[in-house]
């Protein structure tokens, strides 16, 4: 069996909370949609998205309710990452990662230059 390591599968991405939060949502997206992943794996994203849209809470408390909904989406997609198969995560993390390259690249923000040190 295949043992993942953390530098195999983690791709450094530059942003900010939201943006990882973002790329995140797009990985679950990718791998939802690839077949080498096991239908039984796809399963727990359904799940936790049906979980979150239900009336049913397993805590009816006002603050403890929205924390168990986040440790839920956190914890849901964690074990499908972790359930899928590492080349095929690596593979998808490698092309959002070359999609943020490539749209900081082609961006109209970026100015090259040089500097020079001008003594008078």
């Amino acid at each position: 069996m295949n043992e993942k390591k953390a530098s195999d599968i983690i791709v450094n991405q530059q942003g900010g909370v939201v943006r990882n939060l973002l790329n995140q949502f797009k990985l679950i997206l990718r791998l939802m949609g690839d077949r080498r992943v096991n239908f039984f794996a796809k399963i727990i994203p359904v799940g936790t998205l049906i979980y979150l849209i239900s009336p049913v809470d397993a805590f009816s408390l006002p603050v403890i309710g929205v924390v168990d909904d986040a440790a839920l989406i956190w914890l849901g997609s964690y074990i499908f990452t972790e359930l899928c198969p590492p080349e095929v995560v690596t593979e998808h993390m490698k092309a959002l990662a070359g999609n943020m390259n490539a749209q900081a690249a082609n961006s109209e923000d970026v100015v090259d230059g040089e500097a020079t040190e001008v003594k008078e």
